[in-house]
């Protein structure tokens, strides 16, 4: 058993940590202890840097979509740490690359999470990645922010998602698609990458159209793997099936592949008025690597884009291209912002401001401070839910420009609350409920 000074009852480690950072930080002002063991001091004391993560590829298929947002969150972390840090105590980021790999995504989250001892864990993008690592988080009562629209049919106490659910994406554009306002489309291709997020994503988009009295026989399906470079085929079934009019695309192509899609499409001389694409993985920055002068009036469905209106989102973009150029990042001042950085911008904050309010960065204290929480996005207003994780957006559709950027054609009336179980598919299912004292019970 440890003792204290004058011989008595041991002390407590907490008791000897404080006041032996106290006696370090008086052996410094007189020059006696050097200024690396006094860090070391510090840190012992719950006074040195808070370690975060950041789990994005950085190389691999995915790479095209996530690197951006791993430069969001360094950003937000910088801008932070520029005020003064959190508590006091600076953000120091880990940066990983899962490479595109969804074995890998698990082994670096147990990586950050019991060697680097981190707080929290900004990343993943596709819902592979998200299942593969979330084990990992449940397990060691890790925290993760989750940046990107997903599909849904899915609540994690050790989870917070900053992006869409279906009700906020998917079935609002179907809506819009099918709507006078929207073109009155009747007959839908649904297309894919070949894993859970549009597979899901189908089977509620499939469902929602029978439901509106769609017929079986002018909805259509079909997938490809990750990084499918040749359309050409599937290109020519979609020209056939468009023939005629009324038929519109639902894309949840993801990573490069969305590349020699669109350009395969314009090779067979389809356009916007022919078959309109509504993508739903495709924003600004998958734009940058591709020739848009013939993907106008192609829409997308998201929640947050870069010509969004107001004073906080021209002072996001202007500070996001700095940083860019500053940093010597590829691409620089000529770099752009969409609705998966937002999200991953604003989840920096949202755990700052849980943390301040929990006076705590363990992890079920942070959970507690979270529910609720309100930041001014770029965008607007954001909200986290009280109970479900998920987070209050708006809904947008844009029609691609020729310069890559989007025109808002519709958004929705406010916030959407964020629903992760479809109406369409799982009407009577709800999510892991959180109650006012941060426990959980499952919905009735």
């Amino acid at each position: 058993m440890a003792t204290n000074d004058d011989g008595g009852q041991g002390t407590n480690r907490r008791d000897f940590l404080k006041r032996g950072a106290a006696m370090g930080v008086g052996l410094a002002a007189t020059g006696l202890l050097g200024g690396t063991a006094l860090t070391r001091l510090a840190r012992a004391a719950g006074e040195g840097p808070i370690k975060i993560g950041i789990l994005h590829s950085l190389s691999g298929t995915m790479a095209i979509s996530e690197v951006s947002l791993r430069d969001t969150v360094l950003m937000a972390v910088e801008e932070i740490n520029a005020k003064g840090g959190v508590m006091g105590r600076k953000i120091q980021p880990v940066v990983v690359d899962p490479a595109s790999d969804w074995d890998l995504f698990a082994e670096k989250a147990k990586s950050l999470l019991l060697q680097e001892k981190v707080a929290v864990v900004f990343g993943c993008w596709t819902s592979v990645s998200r299942k593969s690592v979330l084990p990992v988080f449940e397990k060691n009562n890790g925290l993760l922010f989750y940046p990107v629209q997903y599909e849904g049919e899915e609540c994690s106490r050790n989870v917070f998602y900053t992006g869409a659910t279906p009700n906020q994406q998917l079935v609002p554009a179907a809506e819009y698609l099918m709507s006078a306002e929207g073109g009155g489309y009747k007959k839908f291709y649904l297309l894919g990458t070949d894993y859970v997020f549009p597979r899901t994503a189908n089977k509620i988009l499939r469902a929602m159209l029978l439901a509106k009295g769609v017929p079986v026989a002018n909805i259509m399906e079909e997938y490809t793997p990750f990084h499918h470079q040749d359309y050409q085929t599937i290109v020519q079934k979609i020209k056939a099936f468009a023939k005629g009019g009324d038929a519109a695309v639902l894309s949840t192509i993801n990573g490069d592949s969305n590349v020699p899609f669109y350009k395969e499409f314009t090779n067979q001389g389809l356009r916007a008025e022919d078959c309109p694409i509504m993508a739903f993985s495709v924003a600004e920055d998958e734009l940058r690597g591709m020739d848009t002068s013939a993907l106008v009036g192609h829409l997308a469905a998201w929640n947050y884009y870069q010509s969004v209106d107001t004073p906080q989102n021209k002072e996001f973009v202007k500070r996001f291209k700095a940083y860019c150029k500053k940093a010597g990042l590829p691409g620089g001042e000529s770099r752009v912002t969409d609705d998966p950085i937002e999200a991953a911008y604003f989840g920096v904050y949202f755990w700052k401001q849980a943390v301040e309010k929990a006076k705590s960065i363990e992890v079920d204290k942070v959970r507690k401070a979270a529910y609720g929480q309100k930041f001014l996005a770029p965008g607007g207003p954001v909200q986290l839910d009280e109970r479900n994780h998920h987070t209050h957006r708006p809904v947008l559709i844009g029609e691609i420009l020729k310069d890559g950027q989007f025109k808002i054609v519709w958004r929705s009336k406010g916030l959407v609350k964020p629903e992760p179980w479809s109406e369409f598919t799982s009407p009577d299912k709800g999510c892991d409920w959180v109650d006012h004292q941060g426990t959980y019970s499952k919905k009735a």
